[in-house]
């Protein structure tokens, strides 16, 4: 299972629309789509046409968003979507396949076909795409002081669609809008829109083990500039605090800041720091790390 943004996303409103004249007609299956950027799109058509007229007789067929002097410009031949592109037809049904969507595809997208003898056929309306900045994303709320909730959101409008699977650590776990988790855990979260599993939303977790490092390694020296920086890999992102150890249980607290800067370090400055990393899903420790401050 993958959550590049490489993979297939296609956010929709599944209703087919079929416009038709005379036996001539355009059957859409997708009438609005919503994408993330950087995804790959996939819109699929079917076409008929009176009777009498031979697959052979159809001369052109593909699609557009732009007209240039009354004619339809097919997107393969747009510089914008130059390399992304592929337009494909099994018999009367047609796909439009769109790689590493930009903000700027989005548009009312239309199929057309013609024949040898000048006759042509669009379907009007199309298809209207959406590309936003961002797919799916969750977000965490507190439910009790042992569960935490976890909601699956999009920046486009499912409304019409609001059916969610989620994972624990890459396996499909549960299927529905929200999912209840126990606070502290260190499991990996993530939800799909329901059965399209090539993009879900970024993993969330608590933070590992938090990591300390120390501006200089040389021997420290009374009246020097020291920096401790605590660092956790976290989703969303950590809040950050400091202890020094001061022979009890509860060490006291110094600052709630990533770095601890002492910019004139003390020799009464020596002891053992440890940090807290935390965000809404946990809490770690790191180990403890001995600062010795050396007179001149």
């Amino acid at each position: 299972m993958s959550s590049s943004a490489g993979g297939l996303v296609v956010f929709l409103l599944s209703v087919q629309v079929i416009q038709s004249q005379d036996g001539w007609g355009v059957t859409y299956y997708q009438t609005e789509i919503c994408a993330a950027k950087g995804s790959t799109l996939y819109i699929s058509c079917a076409y008929t046409h009176p009777p009498g007229i031979n697959p052979s007789d159809i001369k052109d067929r593909f699609w557009f968003i732009e007209e240039k002097d009354g004619e339809p410009v097919d997107l393969r031949r747009d510089s914008e979507y130059s390399g992304r592109v592929e337009d494909e037809c099994y018999e009367k049904r047609c796909y439009l396949i769109i790689r590493n969507l930009r903000e700027s595809d989005s548009a009312e997208y239309k199929f057309t076909f013609r024949t040898n003898k000048g006759e042509k056929y669009t379907g009007s309306p199309g298809v209207t795409l959406s590309v936003t900045d961002s797919g799916l994303q969750v977000q965490v709320s507190r439910s009790n002081s042992t569960w935490l909730e976890l909601t699956c959101h999009s920046s486009c409008d499912l409304s019409h669609r609001a059916e969610y699977d989620w994972s624990k650590n890459e396996e499909i776990i549960q299927t529905g809008s929200s999912l209840l988790v126990s606070s502290g855990s260190t499991d990996r979260y993530s939800c799909f829109l329901s059965g399209y599993w090539d993009q879900g939303s970024p993993e969330v977790y608590g933070p590992r083990r938090p990591s300390v490092s120390v501006s200089s390694s040389a021997e420290m020296m009374e009246g020097g500039s020291v920096t401790l920086t605590c660092s956790a890999d976290a989703n969303p992102a950590a809040s950050y605090t400091w202890y020094k150890e001061n022979g009890t249980s509860d060490p006291h607290l110094l600052s709630e800041e990533p770095q601890l800067v002492f910019s004139s370090i003390q020799s009464s400055d020596s002891g053992r720091y440890s940090c807290a990393a935390e965000n809404q899903l946990g809490r770690k420790r790191s180990d403890f790390i001995s600062i010795d401050v050396k007179c001149e």
